[in-house]
């Protein structure tokens, strides 16, 4: 069984496992698997309460695995200060209902680590198409995150040295918005680099989600 942590597309494909990426206005919560949060390009401070009660009541929901995607990202225009905030009242909820929660990080990972540590958050944090180097990663996943590879992994072969250092439990893999890549590719490369992945990563999935 394959897993895809972090889609934006529904495929449908037999075996595999897809976490459908939605928003609180627009869930369709018939679907199997699937996250809900608010992502930090889309906040809105008008409608921030009434999001927060629709993604309250999603995570009710037994198919609502994770909160997200979530998280902060310094290289657009809203506030950073808005950005944690919002960004904490959902590790919150998270907390309160038990779910993971999937994460968007734009250079602001130590910042991240800052808040997990400070709201002493305990259910599993995993970000999304990781892209950076070894030292990046290695912080990451000292301080407990699981670390999710998708269409860098396939293009950028300097991120190949990172991913065979990141400990096999706390892997996951993905295609995030990219129709173009199959999560079969992702896990083509992944195999090639480490060996038994595929049974590592469902191992991981059936530990952390409870499936």
């Amino acid at each position: 069984m394959k897993i895809n942590i972090h889609t934006h597309h529904i495929t449908n494909q037999h075996e595999i496992v897809e976490i459908i990426n939605q928003y609180p206005m627009t869930v369709d919560n018939t679907l199997p698997t699937y996250s809900v949060g608010i992502h930090p390009w889309y906040i809105d401070e008008e409608r921030l309460d009434e999001e927060l009660t629709l993604l309250e009541e999603e995570l009710q929901q037994p198919n609502c695995l994770a909160i997200g995607e979530c998280g902060l990202d310094k290289k657009i225009n809203i506030s950073l200060n808005i950005q944690i905030d919002v960004f904490k009242r959902q590790l919150l909820l998270a907390e309160k209902y038990k779910k993971a929660v999937i994460l968007h990080v734009v250079s602001a990972y130590q910042e991240v680590i800052a808040i997990k540590k400070e709201l002493n958050i305990t259910v599993p944090l995993i970000i999304h198409s990781f892209n950076k180097k070894r030292q990046v990663a290695e912080s990451l996943w000292k301080n407990g995150f699981f670390l999710s590879f998708g269409k860098h992994l396939i293009y950028n072969e300097a991120l190949r040295d990172t991913f065979v250092q990141v400990p096999r439990e706390q892997i996951f893999l993905e295609t995030d918005d990219v129709e173009e890549i199959t999560i079969a590719e992702v896990y083509r490369i992944a195999e090639q680099l480490n060996e038994h992945i595929e049974r590592q990563i469902e191992e991981n999935y059936k530990r952390i989600f409870n499936r």
